[in-house]
């Protein structure tokens, strides 16, 4: 709060219209723009953001943005993911104890070997469309949230554009 109050009364002033506690507010020292929420629940939530965003988006689109990861917060959308991914795991790692363990029948060895293959991507392309339909319902939720939906489509596109542009030796 101290280091960025505007920041931090956008969230306030969003978290109640939302009808959240007040999450953990953090602002990260970084060009890169980004925002993100975690949290189990909503009364243990953090969100955050880089100076990068805080630097190159308008008010608005700011608070629009912030709603987006509010709206994760309301959808208890870290919890989900944990469990898909925990999931997700959990098939793969069936699979191939499945392989080392299977019988020795004709045919055995190939099914055994799709199995190992397919399941984990199976698995995957779930994972995948969850976290899609996530990101939607975040999109709606922020949309509501805010109250201005063209400041979060703007503020989606200049992050677009923007992320090409910001070099980022970590991936490189």
């Amino acid at each position: 709060a101290r280091s960025s109050p505007d920041f931090y009364s956008i969230v306030a002033v969003l978290a109640q219209r939302a009808g959240l506690p007040m999450p953990n507010v953090y602002v990260i020292d970084s060009p890169h723009p980004n925002a993100f929420a975690t949290g189990r629940n909503p009364e243990n939530a953090a969100v955050a953001a880089t100076t990068g965003l805080l630097d190159m988006l308008s008010r608005d689109e700011v608070a629009a943005v912030m709603a987006h990861e509010l709206g994760h917060i309301r959808n208890r959308d870290t919890l989900i993911m944990t469990m898909v991914a925990t999931i997700a795991g959990a098939i793969s790692m069936l699979a191939t104890f499945g392989y080392f363990f299977r019988g020795d029948g004709r045919g055995a060895g190939l099914a055994g070997l799709a199995a190992i293959i397919i399941a984990p991507f199976a698995a995957m392309i779930v994972q995948m469309a969850i976290s899609r339909t996530r990101e939607y319902s975040a999109d709606r939720g922020g949309a509501e949230i805010s109250g201005k939906p063209r400041a979060l489509a703007s503020a989606l596109a200049k992050l677009a554009r923007r992320a090409q542009q910001v070099p980022n030796e970590t991936v490189q």
